[in-house]
């Protein structure tokens, strides 16, 4: 049996996956993989991801060069979720141009934005 035989997969075949980064134990990024995804991401030490709304495999950083690299891969004990301890290349994760797309947090009953932007997403992304 693989080790990708071990996870529980979603019906459409994905798990969940949050990426951490290894220096200091941040959450920067929530996403999905597919069996390919985490094989070529365990194969080649660099995240790949699994778009759903692009139907396709996403190489984190392959437009804004944002690459993450991959120190270590967990699964957790219901073998549902993938945790990434990551190095996250040029300190953004966020298309947004932040270094976490957990940016916004509740304060007095409204979602605020509690980390700045570190480069605008015009200069981050050509196309």
């Amino acid at each position: 049996m693989s080790w990708l035989d071990e996870i529980r997969w979603t019906a459409e075949g994905l798990v969940p996956v949050i990426a951490q980064q290894s220096s200091n134990g941040r959450v920067v990024m929530f996403a999905w993989m597919n069996r390919e995804s985490l094989a070529l991401t365990a194969e080649e030490g660099y995240a790949v991801y699994w778009s759903r709304s692009r139907g396709k495999l996403w190489r984190k950083g392959e437009e804004s060069g944002h690459r993450q690299k991959v120190l270590g891969i967990q699964l957790d004990c219901d073998e549902d979720v993938i945790l990434l301890d990551i190095e996250q290349e040029g300190g953004i994760a966020c298309h947004t141009g932040r270094e976490s797309c957990f940016y916004r947090r509740l304060l007095d009953g409204r979602w605020q934005t509690v980390d700045p932007v570190l480069k605008s997403p015009d200069l981050i992304y050509h196309n």
